[in-house]
């Protein structure tokens, strides 16, 4: 690729949820309070929202979120944030090799920095034109769209003027699949054996689908896909929804934890667990796959009578900052990077 095939700075901004600051009751609270309150999360009148989730909800889930994100946090902070980073900086030293000069920044929503300041940050970069792209491979009202939501709010608020587009979703991205499988198989997944795979994707409201969130349907094309790609039967894989938030809500099923204990009581052979709607790991798989689904799965398979030991349930991580995901990335933004080249 010539410095000349793709013409202006272009400012790339990678989009995810978000953590809080620190691992402590008051800033879990404050992040999670911006979370919670996002109209598309809101699960009921947001006046009547606001009180349960002040009175009752957030005091006591910060405390406990706050010893969770303990219990993962490192040196360098939340691994989240950590990894998004060298994601970032990995990405722009990919597009600066290749002679095309791209500006990568991170937003995380509902975190401590404001769409608005990473999209003037850009702009005062030089940059030309910008390119939005959340880190969610499946698309959903409650992930892409929020972002979205953000991004329009920030640009009027702002009034930002250059050229904006945005990459909703790319489950169907061929080398997306290709890394989800080669992730699978790096883990030690047998394709001979009677090795299984749960597909754990986060959960969604049912009426986001009766909206017309497409979801659920991105879920199974790309679980599918990934699988014709390990090249397993059918009846060895599976698909499981975890994080549910609320219990007032019918939630897109069936839930992981039901899966695994119908496996855990019925069938044999090592249990592969893959959450390929994560991008980086997280507290949904760095806490709760270790410190809670496999626990329970073994417990509930050595209850069954089955006798099974630690590598029966082996979690295989997300593509994180590793090199096969620069390449994911770079495929999905090549219709927007390298456009004038064609």
């Amino acid at each position: 690729m010539s410095s000349s095939a793709v013409e202006g700075r272009i400012g790339i901004i990678l989009a995810n949820t978000g953590t809080p600051a620190e691992p402590t009751p008051k800033a879990v609270k404050r992040y999670l309070g911006r979370f919670l309150t996002d109209k598309r999360i809101m699960p009921m009148n947001p006046i009547a929202w606001r009180i349960i989730l002040n009175l009752f909800i957030l005091p006591k889930r910060s405390k406990v979120s706050a010893a969770k994100y303990e219990s993962i946090w490192t040196d360098e902070g939340s691994p989240l944030q950590v990894t998004h980073l060298k994601l970032a900086r990995a990405l722009e030293s990919r597009y600066q090799a290749r002679g095309i000069d791209a500006v990568v920044e991170l937003f995380l929503n509902y975190g401590e920095v404001k769409f608005e300041d990473v999209l003037t940050k850009l702009k005062g970069a030089g940059c030309e034109r910008v390119v939005v792209l959340p880190l969610y491979p499946q698309s959903a009202y409650s992930t892409c769209a929020c972002i979205s939501d953000c991004l329009d709010q920030a640009m009027k608020k702002r009034r930002f003027d250059l050229p904006v587009e945005f990459v909703n979703g790319y489950s169907d991205n061929h080398v997306y699949q290709r890394a989800i499988a080669a992730s699978i198989e790096a883990a030690g997944f047998d394709v001979d054996s009677d090795d299984r795979i749960l597909f754990s994707f986060h959960s969604i409201p049912l009426n986001d689908i009766d909206a017309g969130d497409t979801y659920e349907l991105q879920v199974g094309s790309s679980s599918l896909m990934i699988a014709s790609e390990l090249g397993i039967d059918r009846r060895r894989w599976t698909i499981g929804y975890q994080c549910r938030f609320d219990k007032g809500r019918e939630w897109l099923k069936p839930f992981t934890p039901d899966v695994l204990k119908r496996w855990a009581e019925t069938e044999g052979g090592r249990v592969f667990f893959v959450c390929p709607n994560f991008a980086v790991d997280c507290l949904e798989t760095l806490y709760d796959v270790g410190h809670e689904i496999k626990p329970e799965y073994l417990k509930m398979a050595r209850e069954a009578g089955r006798e099974v030991q630690d590598n029966d349930f082996v979690y295989v991580p997300c593509l994180n900052a590793t090199k096969a995901h620069i390449r994911v990335l770079t495929d999905v933004l090549k219709p927007y990077i390298e456009r004038e080249a064609r």
